[in-house]
């Protein structure tokens, strides 16, 4: 996934913002021409996402900052593994370590969580897709960390796919009429989805024409019948209550699409460490 440079700065600008404010009393406390450098290391194995965050963090504050990195975006890293080394003034260093350290460990965080799913299905047609269920603000860079642990993008947000959900076929009365509400309203090539809770309603959904269908909470019976029901028809996407512990056999019923909302919404950090090398 392709994210805009302008974006990136105004994530990082914002960052900055929150952090610094008035400006960094403790690095205040280094003379102002003394350089340093640094490096940053893995403490655990880990897939490596983030790196343009990392590195705009330091552009912003300080274009003397030099970076060079031992390792790309998607790669593993092991533990005590050198990420990178930096090299400038102190101040800019310090000002910018801890900002620079939350996109790198939070990315590559989701970047590990989704190559442990893409892991558990590997051999099988299913796809991991992401969802929207992203911290505020991160959802581009979640997203492209999702592609670099190998998962793919599910819709960015409201604006570039139809996903009609029960609350919308509850409001237009049937799966039918909401997909002929849809057709009729989207004058564009997008993807046009439609979320059913049972074989009745993807019955209908095939019957009307549908071409992407959500399979939300179907058990592994149900998940088995859908793929037997469509014969090819639409493909199929699972969703809801997707574990690593269940996945594999969700997998190996056939559908074409697990989307995971875990990948995103449950974060854990990477350790990561920025260390100042002795002069």
């Amino acid at each position: 996934m392709d994210i805009a440079a302008e974006h990136i700065r105004a994530s990082v600008q914002h960052a900055l913002a929150e952090d610094i404010g008035s400006g960094d009393i403790t690095a205040g406390l280094i003379p102002e021409q003394t350089m340093a450098q640094a490096t940053v290391i893995s403490r655990e194995t880990a897939i490596l996402s983030g790196r343009p965050w990392f590195d705009e963090v330091f552009r912003q504050l300080d274009t003397r900052v030099q970076i060079v990195w031992q390792a790309r975006d998607g790669d593993r890293i092991q533990p005590n593994q050198p990420l990178c080394e930096l090299s400038g003034p102190a101040r800019s260093l310090l000002s910018g370590e801890r900002t620079a350290l939350n996109f790198l460990q939070t990315l590559s965080g989701t970047a590990t969580q989704t190559r442990a799913y893409v892991d558990a299905v590997r051999g099988t047609r299913a796809v991991i897709l992401d969802t929207r269920k992203t911290l505020p603000g991160l959802r581009a860079a979640q997203k492209y960390a999702v592609t670099c642990g190998g998962g793919h993008n599910h819709r960015l947000g409201l604006y570039d796919a139809v996903l009609i959900k029960e609350n919308h076929i509850a409001a237009a009365g049937s799966v039918s009429a909401a997909l002929a509400q849809a057709r009729a309203a989207v004058t564009t090539d997008i993807l046009i989805e439609v979320e059913v809770e049972n074989l009745d309603q993807l019955r209908e959904a095939i019957t009307a024409g549908a071409t992407r269908i959500l399979l939300d909470n179907f058990d592994l019976e149900r998940l088995t019948a859908a793929v037997r029901e469509t014969a090819g028809r639409a493909t199929l996407e699972a969703s809801g209550g997707i574990t690593l512990d269940n996945i594999r056999a969700i997998a190996e019923t056939g559908v074409d699409f697990i989307s995971v909302g875990s990948l995103t919404k449950h974060l854990r950090a990477i350790d990561l460490s920025l260390r100042f090398l002795p002069h």
